[in-house]
């Protein structure tokens, strides 16, 4: 999980946040276009203002609350809902897992090249491929294998009249959230660019409680158990 923007400054220099600021406006290079044209409709037929509307006031399940970004206040409950457990937060870039062409050591100081899981024959995520979100590592504030959220779990992430199907992928630090991956943001029609990407705010996250995408990889099986749950959820709330 990104720690920023204060741990980037640490790796590269506080006088590098100062160009970065503006450049969620900036114009996307040519692949990230791309990125953009092929994927970023919306998955199935249950729409985001369905889901949002079903989500209703928060009831907070975590004892305190999380912060979207080093230095920025701890306000960011995780509420619950029947079966799924949510949370409204901004949407930083985790290009960890497999290196590729946008997300590497080169494009990201802050790159790593393991998640917390990996795909059913023991190798590493690709960000680049696969919608995935991050969740916070377990804490006081928050245990979320208490709640039925571990690696795999399916994540269904809504931002304006989108709706991407995911799966939990990697895992970041105890006090942050608000991140997914590469693809996760291209898909939404969110910048993916590990720097300069991002969503300052307006991304809601849900995860569905004891649930498992099989293989963990497979966009296509997340999406198939997407519908299903997310008309569940639709149905019983």
């Amino acid at each position: 999980m990104r720690m920023r923007p204060l741990s980037l400054a640490a790796v590269c220099g506080a006088a590098l946040l100062v160009p970065a600021l503006p450049a969620l406006a900036r114009v996307p290079d040519a692949g990230e276009r791309a990125t953009h044209r092929a994927t970023g409709v919306r998955e199935g037929s249950v729409r985001a203002a369905d889901l949002l509307g079903k989500l209703g006031r928060c009831t907070q399940i975590s004892r305190g609350r999380y912060r979207g970004d080093d230095g920025t206040p701890a306000n960011i409950p995780v509420c619950g809902r029947g079966g799924a457990v949510y949370w409204k937060a901004d949407m930083d870039i985790d290009c960890d897992g497999r290196p590729g062409r946008h997300c590497n050591r080169r494009t990201d100081p802050l790159f790593t090249g393991m998640t917390a899981y990996q795909d059913s024959r023991g190798g590493r995520l690709s960000s680049e491929r696969l919608p995935y979100v991050v969740i916070p590592g377990a804490s006081r504030v928050w245990n979320p294998a208490a709640d039925g959220i571990r690696g795999g779990t399916l994540a269904a992430v809504v931002h304006r009249d989108k709706v991407q199907y995911a799966v939990v992928g990697d895992t970041g630090p105890k006090g942050l959230i608000g991140e997914a991956s590469y693809a996760t943001a291209a898909n939404l029609g969110i910048n993916p660019h590990p720097v300069r990407g991002g969503a300052p705010r307006g991304v809601t996250y849900i995860l569905f409680k004891n649930t498992r995408v099989r293989p963990i990889e497979s966009h296509r099986a997340a999406v198939a158990l997407g519908e299903t749950q997310a008309r569940k959820f639709l149905r019983d709330n």
